[in-house]
């Protein structure tokens, strides 16, 4: 079978990694963007809740195609809210899937609240390279840790396009260590100008201040380095630039600043068949495709994304991976990624992972 090839450079600060043998597989759902919360707990969304689970007011069993969990110290995932958004309102909008188009993207706690992205989406469009498409995307909120939400604290289509998927960049506990006074977010984006859930082309990198999440026009995006080496910021998101890009092979990445190690490390994954070409989720046979899984480092949000870890046969359909900020050792060292996947891993699964650094390089 052959694999797919990357071209990014190595990492010459972390040198290995190792993951241990066990997983831990709890809950139930995927996507599973996390966040540590004021009450020192981890919270996730998930979608696609287990069929029995009956949804109070209506009848019979159904999937809840969004929910949301506490994780207590055990990894073990309790769940809070399962029905925090009704499809029957919000998923009436043009190419959304009118059932199950509600997914959560990104999470964040910030000075005691609970920020969710939350995006539309249906189950792909085109028959020949079928990738489960992001239509627009808003931010949902919570001051007593998920029991109740603002559902309408921003517009539906607060973004859209290839912003249509915002995933929060995770610091120490209710935002604590941050960079600055600002909340970065990441968005996969597609060169055909949508995103997708998988098999995108690159991601894109946002910030707005802290007290303005909920404000648009407060948004502003990078767009490259100027003749000093500092971030340019733009309010045009059209003119952004690709943080990091890995053509029809980047997924809906997570990034979690590690301090032990003072570097910002993030998962990506794509699927591709036994060609080595890229082949979506969805696509046919569905969920029959190879999972590469990549691991980066950057010494900033923006990069430069260096490559410490490849495993071309991860599993079969298995996505979605991330580095909680609580499970970090001290010394950065040890971690815990949690992920799901197809099959017999649709669930939250947790495998500690161990880094190897060069000790001489800041």
């Amino acid at each position: 079978m052959k694999v797919p090839q990357i071209d990014f450079s190595r990492s010459d600060y972390i040198t290995s990694a190792q993951f241990h043998c066990n997983r831990w597989l709890n809950g139930l759902g995927d996507m599973w963007p996390v966040t540590w919360a004021a009450d020192d707990n981890l919270y996730a969304g998930a979608g696609d809740n287990d069929p029995s689970t009956r949804i109070k007011g209506l009848a019979g069993p159904m999937w809840s195609p969004m929910n949301f969990w506490r994780i207590n110290a055990n990894k073990m995932p309790e769940l809070v809210d399962n029905w925090p958004i009704d499809p029957r309102i919000y998923c009436q909008k043009p190419h959304v899937d009118k059932t199950n188009g509600i997914k959560p993207a990104g999470l964040l706690s910030v000075n005691g609240t609970l920020y969710l992205a939350v995006e539309n989406m249906n189950y792909g469009e085109n028959p020949v390279f079928n990738r489960q498409r992001n239509v627009n995307a808003w931010i949902i909120t919570s001051v007593d840790y998920g029991r109740s939400w603002n559902r309408d604290a921003t517009p539906q289509d607060f973004f859209t396009g290839r912003l249509s998927s915002p995933h929060f960049i995770q610091f120490g506990r209710d935002y604590a260590g941050s960079r600055d006074e600002y909340v970065y977010a990441t968005f996969p984006g597609a060169d055909d100008g949508n995103s997708y859930w998988c098999n995108g082309d690159y991601l894109l990198l946002g910030r707005v201040p802290k007290e303005s999440i909920l404000r648009r026009d407060q948004w502003e995006f990078y767009a490259g380095l100027d003749q000093a080496q500092a971030p340019i910021w733009i309010g045009d998101d059209s003119a952004a630039t690709a943080v990091f890009r890995y053509t029809t092979f980047t997924g809906e990445n997570h990034v979690a600043y590690n301090p032990g190690i003072r570097r910002y490390l993030m998962g990506n994954y794509a699927f591709y068949g036994k060609d080595g070409e890229p082949r979506p989720y969805h696509n046919k046979p569905w969920c029959e495709y190879t999972t590469q899984l990549t691991l980066f480092e950057a010494p900033e949000p923006w990069g430069p994304w260096k490559l410490f870890y490849k495993d071309d046969c991860w599993g079969v359909g298995e996505y979605q991976p991330n580095f909680p900020t609580k499970w970090m050792s001290e010394d950065g060292r040890k971690m815990t990624m949690i992920s799901s996947g197809n099959n017999e891993d649709y669930c939250l699964v947790c495998q500690d992972l161990y880094l190897n650094i060069q000790e001489s390089l800041p």
